[in-house]
């Protein structure tokens, strides 16, 4: 099972975040949904704070660049295998730091990526 942390989850069932919890976890994957809020989207509980997690195998963001600067050093130190850039959450300054820490960076949609297997 590949480890995703799903930065930004939302306990709206409409928001793409929260949908992107649900199908990844569909699809088999082991997920740790970091939000700003606690509670749980189906079995899957929203922890608020940066829980250390070993072995991730990707980091998908649902966060604007501007929220991403508080989590830079949490996700480089979690070193996972790769990072997904949501639409609208593409960074160009997490980008650079992540190649250069060996991250794999891919703008791209999780949903799609699922839905088209290509996750």
């Amino acid at each position: 099972m590949k480890k995703t942390i799903v930065i930004g989850a939302s306990l709206k069932s409409h928001r793409y975040s929260n949908k992107a919890v649900r199908l990844l976890t569909d699809y088999g994957h082991a997920v740790i949904a970091i939000g700003s809020k606690t509670g749980q989207i189906e079995d899957i509980e929203i922890y608020t704070e940066k829980i250390k997690v070993d072995n991730v195998d990707t980091i998908t963001i649902y966060l604007s660049p501007k929220r991403q600067i508080d989590y830079y050093d949490y996700i480089l130190n979690l070193k996972p295998k790769r990072i997904i850039m949501n639409p609208g959450t593409e960074n160009d300054e997490l980008k650079v730091k992540a190649l250069d820490a060996g991250i794999e960076v891919v703008e791209h949609c999780t949903l799609i990526m699922l839905n088209m297997e290509l996750f």
